[in-house]
């Protein structure tokens, strides 16, 4: 088992005045909230020079001798400056010279005045020499603001102070009073020579320079009240070949890279300022240069960025919501070949540039300062009020439990011999920085990666590829030319068709965001419409939609509801014919999509329905509202409606008739498709019983489609008639039962009749079931009265007299009307004689069940007589029956309804 741990290097015992260096950075951390800010160390090492700020100004040195014998008879000569002058920066002149000797170094102490000091430590000559002091300001009332070394050029920002006849314009003119200049130098063995002093850039605002590699970084200066514009972009210029590229901290990509034979800033940046107002960069907290020309950014919203030497700006690596700086915070951050350390408050984060995966995360005892170690570029080395520490590998052997140190892997190159391998395993890491942030609990496959298009920014992979390969190559190039180059030149190519796909995606993109930004409304209005409808098309396509999709897709019916509705008639090519169907050519992939319950919404199943209706009465957006308030900055993200549903609601919205049909033609589809719904079966409603009902995960359309309707629409009421028809279109017996009760219910009885004349015809269950309600009906009241006729042929073959009567006595009005019992001819209530009641009553009279009575007793008289036959007849074969037809006997129906009634077999009745 192994971690990365700090090892302790020094206590600063071995560095002259030792004692003096720890008590210097207690002060400095009592008195200054980021004293470390102002500690600068050697390239390798040796060297700690402590600048002190006012009311001390001045600089401190403490210098490691490598060998103290040499010097123990000799004066020792520090390098510690007071004078009355702040000082702006320290410079190692020699930093990029890989011949100079390690006992040597040579340092210029530039001076807020324009003075600069050139010293040389030589350690055979017991420590630091003053070469020589020069200006390197031409004018004596320039002031240096910042400084830097790149290669053989001395570059700095200085402020000019305002001429007399400046003095009356504008604060504007005044703030743009700074210029960049630059000057040649050549360190020899006792004295530096400086070139002239030449000017790169003037009339520009206050910047910091930053050296990194072969580029200097204009960064602007966010202490001062910002100008406009001139605050929200940052310059990287190229001295070699005298180029300025213009960047933003919010855009991946330059604004602009021009050639600086133009050196007045104002007409550098001119173009790039309309664009610019309209941004809201974030803001830069700390930087750090990176070892080939870029630079470590971190901003304010807590990102970690890499601007490559060519423009591009990378996300690396996102601080957690409780780790954002804030102003004051100390922050430092370095970069060491593939791995970044940042430092925030008391917190070492290790991370992996290639994905954005934090390594390890250390604990702190004081706060901390991160530098680059010359003879050890690869692995962090860190400085405290407590000594100089690096990181290393920490291995604990379970079975002895002994801790084993091993050095840092951070130095480690990995060869690839294969362009196989390459390519694998640029997308493993792609899996693993693209799972990091996703919202789905799906583990995410390189096939995944590669054919379902998650690519987010495939400008940056590319960079990061293109550079990995060809620093990666030059430096391995002997080793692969052995073991054979061309697999990593057809790895090199793959991948880059890999990437083809979605650099032309990102290409069309770049073009939308153009024609948003300059077109007219129309033209906004046409590109808004085109491109919901591809994003709709994409997406009902997809073979699965996951939670990020979901909640994208469900977005976008909120942002675009008119487009979307228009997207999803086109992608589902939906034809209403005008007769009352709905019709679509679309293939049986999108219906799977729309149709298939995604477990990763907020399905409506999972609360509580009585065929379909919740049963608390709250709504979707009332639920949504909630969740929105009560939302914590750690919770989940907001929950999202199901494809179905989502059109569901879209087509209520713009065409309400269309509801019925939708879910009848999404019924027919889903039949099609055999999604395992059938629409045949029959459900009554049993917890567990056929069709899927009592599962979860299959509830059936037509509940999901009410659940959209009541939750849109609170007021039951106000479209009853519209749930009514989505229960009949599902021709499920519950939903048929159901409307029918509705209609009741509103006594709409030519309505009732209809549905049940319909519907009647459908199962002989559901037959049964219905007649029984619309009997029950007549039996409490007279307005089926009109019907009778119609209600008498729907009655079951099944039902006898015996339940017909048993049914009607069971639902006779109580208790102000006459009892059951008076319905067998007496009653002490009625004025008229029995068995005749009041044309004004409610009461069922036998005249009223006359012709239904007659209907089943002629049934039943002739299964009763065929079967009596069965049961009489001898144990041996029946006779033939005669060739001639004889004389039909005279059967029971020709005799009166009360002979009926008394030759009834009493085998029918119950006990």
């Amino acid at each position: 088992m192994a971690r990365l741990m700090l090892e302790q290097l020094s206590d600063f015992g071995d560095y002259s005045g030792s004692k003096e260096l720890t008590e210097t950075l207690q002060v400095v951390h009592n008195e200054h909230k980021n004293s470390l800010s102002n500690v600068r160390l050697s390239p390798d090492g040796r060297h700690v020079h402590v600048i002190l700020c006012k009311p001390k100004v001045g600089l401190m040195t403490f210098d490691k001798y490598e060998r103290p014998q040499l010097v123990q008879n000799q004066k020792k000569l520090d390098l510690c400056l007071k004078r009355p002058v702040p000082i702006v920066d320290i410079l190692y002149l020699d930093n990029n010279n890989n011949n100079s000797s390690r006992d040597t170094a040579s340092v210029a102490v530039v001076y807020e005045n324009g003075k600069a000091e050139f010293w040389k430590f030589q350690e055979c000559k017991g420590g630091w020499h003053l070469l020589q002091t020069s200006d390197l300001c031409n004018s004596p009332r320039a002031r240096v603001l910042s400084v830097c070394v790149c290669t053989n050029l001395i570059i700095w920002c200085e402020e000019r102070p305002p001429s007399e006849s400046s003095l009356g314009f504008s604060s504007t003119r005044n703030k743009l009073r700074y210029c960049v200049c630059r000057r040649d130098f050549e360190v020899e063995e006792g004295t530096v020579s400086l070139g002239g002093v030449k000017i790169a850039l003037h009339n520009n605002p206050k910047f910091t320079v930053v050296s990194s590699g072969e580029y200097v970084h204009l960064l602007p200066d966010m202490k001062v009240k910002p100008l406009l514009s001139i605050s929200k972009f940052f310059l990287s210029w190229y001295p070699l070949q005298d180029t300025f590229r213009v960047s933003t901290t919010c855009k991946n990509t330059p604004l602009r890279k021009l050639s600086a034979k133009e050196s007045d800033f104002r007409r550098l940046v001119t173009d790039c300022l309309g664009y610019l107002s309209a941004l809201e960069p974030p803001e830069i907290y700390d930087f750090s240069p990176s070892p080939c020309g870029g630079l470590l950014l971190l901003l304010s919203t807590g990102w970690v960025c890499l601007l490559q030497k060519d423009g591009m700006l990378r996300q690396v690596y996102k601080l957690a919501d409780n780790c954002l700086v804030k102003y004051g915070t100390h922050t430092s951050l370095c970069m060491y070949q593939d791995t970044l350390a940042l430092v925030i408050g008391q917190n070492l984060h290790l991370i992996d540039l290639n994905c954005g995966r934090e390594l390890e995360k250390i604990m702190l005892k004081r706060e901390g300062l991160l530098y680059a170690n010359k003879a050890d570029r690869w692995t962090p080395h860190l400085l405290s009020e407590t000594g100089l520490f690096m990181v290393v590998h920490q291995e604990t052997d379970v079975r002895d439990s002994n801790f084993k140190m091993k050095p840092s892997p951070f130095s480690t190159v990995e060869n690839i011999h294969s362009g196989a391998l390459l390519v694998e395993a640029v997308f493993e890491e792609a899996c693993k920085y693209y799972q990091q942030r996703s919202l789905s609990s799906t583990q995410l496959t390189v096939d995944a990666l590669k054919k379902g298009g998650r690519f987010q920014a495939p400008i940056s992979l590319a960079s990061i590829l293109r550079s990995y390969l060809s620093t990666g190559m030059r430096q391995r190039g002997a080793e692969l030319s052995q073991n054979g180059g061309g697999g990593c030149v057809a790895g090199q190519d793959k991948l880059m068709g890999s990437l083809e796909a979605e650099l032309k995606a990102l290409v069309s993109l770049e073009e939308v965001k153009g024609s948003l930004v300059r077109g007219s409304f129309k033209e906004v209005e046409a590109v808004c419409e085109s491109l919901v409808e591809k994003e709709v098309t994409r997406l009902l396509l997809s073979s699965e939609l996951d939670k990020e999709a979901l909640l994208y897709l469900n977005s976008i019916f909120s942002i675009f509801p008119c487009q979307a509705w228009r997207a999803t008639q086109a992608a589902l090519q939906l034809h209403y014919n005008g007769e009352g169907s709905l019709s679509s050519r679309a293939p049986p992939d999108m219906w799977k999509t729309v149709l298939t319950h995604t477990p990763a919404s907020s399905f409506p199943a999972s609360l509580p329905l009585a065929n379909g209706v919740p049963r608390n009465k709250h709504s979707l957006k009332s639920d949504h509202n909630a969740n929105c308030k009560s939302k914590s900055p750690s919770s989940t993200s907001p929950a999202a409606l199901p494809v179905f549903e989502l059109l569901c609601s879209s087509v209520f919205h713009f065409q309400p008739a269309w509801l019925p049909r939708f879910l009848e033609l999404a019924q027919q589809q889903q039949g099609s498709a055999s999604l395992g719904l059938s629409l045949a079966s029959s459900s009554w409603g049993f917890s567990g019983g056929r069709g899927g009902e009592g599962g979860e995960n299959n509830v059936p359309l037509y509940k999901r489609a009410l659940y959209v309707l009541s939750s849109l629409n609170p007021d039951r009421e106000k479209h009853q008639d519209l749930e009514v028809e989505l229960l009949l279109v599902s021709r499920r017996p519950n939903a048929i039962l159901q409307a029918l009760r509705v209609l009741i219910g509103k006594q709409q009885w030519e309505r009732v009749t209809q549905v049940a004349q319909k519907f009647c015809k459908q199962s002989p269950l559901l037959n049964k079931e219905i007649f029984t309600s619309l009997l029950c009906e007549v039996a409490q009241h007279r307005d089926l009265d009109p019907y009778l006729d119609l209600l008498w042929t729907l009655c079951p073959e099944d039902l006898t007299v015996t339940t017909i009567l048993n049914l009607v006595l069971k639902n006779l009005p109580s208790p102000n009307t006459p009892s059951p019992s008076s319905f067998s001819m007496s009653s002490t209530t009625s004025t008229c004689p029995p068995p005749f009641a009041d044309s004004q009553s409610s009461q069922l009279t036998i005249g009223l069940l006359k012709p239904l009575l007659r209907k089943v007793l002629q049934r039943e008289s002739k299964p009763s007589q065929r079967y009596a036959d069965i049961l009489q007849s001898p144990s041996f074969p029946p006779p033939a029956p005669p060739r001639q037809p004889t004389d039909r006997p005279r059967t029971v129906t020709d005799s009166p309804v009360g002979n009926n009634l008394i030759t009834t077999p009493l085998t029918e009745i119950p006990e």
